[in-house]
């Protein structure tokens, strides 16, 4: 039988992937409720264009706005960050960046920011949208599973 965490909902395998609550809910949510508002208002204009109501055109222009709308939110509910016994692939809501644990220096999550930050070797500093303040108490847990992560991997890394 599988053993289960002491923390509410936090997951036992330390490379399971990093994904945000609060801000996933949320973004889900809006996302099927502009499509739900947007098509609801298209199928709700007057139909007779020579009264003044809205064509076909119009109807599609107005989904193909709500689909949008929706789409963007979805990406926003579908960043992550996942991490393999080689490193770590971020996928915040432009870019996807797959880092080794060797160029990780420091987790920072602290401050205004927030989300967590990587410092990496070459002074570069890396957003993990996936861990997120706005997740309390669990996105301090994915912050300090995240460190374990970069500490244990640390250990491994060739000196030189």
């Amino acid at each position: 039988m599988p053993s289960r965490s002491a923390g509410r909902g936090a997951p036992c395998d330390p490379y399971a992937v990093f994904r945000p609550r609060q801000g996933r809910r949320v973004a889900a949510t809006m996302a099927v409720l502009s499509m739900v508002i947007f098509t609801g208002g298209a199928l709700s204009l007057p139909v007779d264009p020579l009264l003044g109501g809205s064509g076909v055109l119009d109807r599609l222009l107005l989904v193909c706005c709500g689909v949008a709308l929706a789409a963007s939110l979805w990406r926003f509910a579908s960043i992550r960050a996942v991490p393999s016994r080689r490193g770590l692939v971020i996928s915040n809501l432009l870019t996807t960046r797959t880092l080794e644990w060797a160029q990780i220096i420091r987790v920072q999550f602290g401050g205004g920011a927030p989300w967590v930050s990587l410092d990496l070797d070459d002074t570069d500093t890396v957003a993990v949208m996936a861990i997120q303040k706005a997740d309390g108490a669990f996105g301090r847990g994915e912050a300090a599973r995240l460190s374990a992560l970069v500490q244990v991997h640390s250990t491994e890394r060739p000196t030189g």
